[in-house]
């Protein structure tokens, strides 16, 4: 969002303010602050225009503006209503260049999961993909997927979804996918060009939109405010990737894995054990009959106790 804009909502926010006042605030002609408020409004913010001034009466319920508005995070919004894929755009402004940069939609109509499976993304969801360009080497870049599974889990207990992570980065509410996460990279041998971390929500959405493995937030605890969801979500990864040393003990503290008998599906073979630990950047270290075997990839499966 344009400074300007952020002040002006900043302002009015607190208390009517008058057209001249701000003007001499910003530095700008009463002219520029009604051009401003004009843009505003046509962003979906509700501002009506008293003898006192400019008040704030309502935000956009979701959106690009509606997120951005009080956002306390370096990355800038590219919101669509539909499209194809965000991990496809943000991809896209990735080979071009950008960075700090986070594409939502309100729904996809061409999202894949891993392995190219199809990703159901209905109108509701949080759909939502992050341009990065760390300073890491592509060894390391899966501690980005697993800071993605923490921040989102985090932010849904936060509204009252008791969600858990299954290795490395399935978030699940009694056994049931609530959210997807993708990660893509682009590197040399030394060090990563760009990440994308795709994240998918279901958020408003009914429960017969999505599969049947799957659950939404509707169907477990109602609707929810998105636009402040997803800005939590925003600022709570942007934390986690600036302090990777911090994402694995965050992420044990919210992993449901940990201690279970898995199967963990490797182009090896499977690796049958007790999950024990993991380690940077997100191996999956599992007990199993003839040792101790560290996993950095596969499809983990929760199994019953013998």
């Amino acid at each position: 969002m344009q400074a300007t804009r952020r002040r002006i909502l900043e302002s009015l926010s607190e208390a009517p303010v008058s057209g001249p006042t701000l003007a001499d605030e910003l530095d700008v002609s009463r002219a520029a602050v009604w051009k401003h408020i004009e843009a505003l409004r046509e962003r979906g913010f509700e501002i009506d225009s008293r003898e006192d001034g400019y008040v704030l009466l309502g935000t956009p319920e979701f959106g690009g503006a509606s997120v951005e508005y009080g956002l306390d995070a370096p990355f800038d919004i590219e919101y669509h209503d539909s499209i194809g894929s965000t991990n496809d755009r943000a991809r896209e402004l990735a080979a071009a260049g950008e960075s700090n940069v986070a594409v939502l939609a309100d729904e996809q109509i061409g999202a894949r999961g891993r392995l190219d499976r199809e990703f159901s993304s209905p109108s509701g969801g949080i759909w939502i993909s992050f341009v990065c360009r760390p300073d890491l080497p592509p060894a390391q870049a899966p501690i980005y997927t697993l800071a993605a599974a923490v921040a989102t889990t985090e932010v849904l207990h936060d509204v009252g979804v008791d969600a858990g992570i299954k290795w490395p980065n399935d978030v699940l509410v009694d056994g049931e996918k609530l959210v997807g996460i993708l990660t893509e990279m682009e590197g040399e041998a030394d060090r990563v060009s760009w990440i994308v971390v795709g994240i998918g929500i279901n958020a408003n959405v009914d429960a017969d939109a999505v599969p049947d493995t799957a659950t939404t937030i509707r169907e477990l605890i109602g609707d929810v405010d998105r636009a402040a969801l997803t800005r939590a979500l925003i600022e709570r990864f942007e934390e986690l990737r600036n302090a990777p040393e911090s994402v694995l003990s965050a992420w044990r503290d919210t992993a449901t894995t940990l201690g279970q008998r898995v199967r963990v599906e490797t182009p090896g073979g499977d690796v049958v054990g007790e999950a024990l630990d993991i380690e940077f950047p997100g191996t999956l270290v599992v007990a199993t009959d003839d040792g101790e075997e560290r996993v950095s990839a596969g499809d983990c499966e929760h199994l019953r106790p013998t």
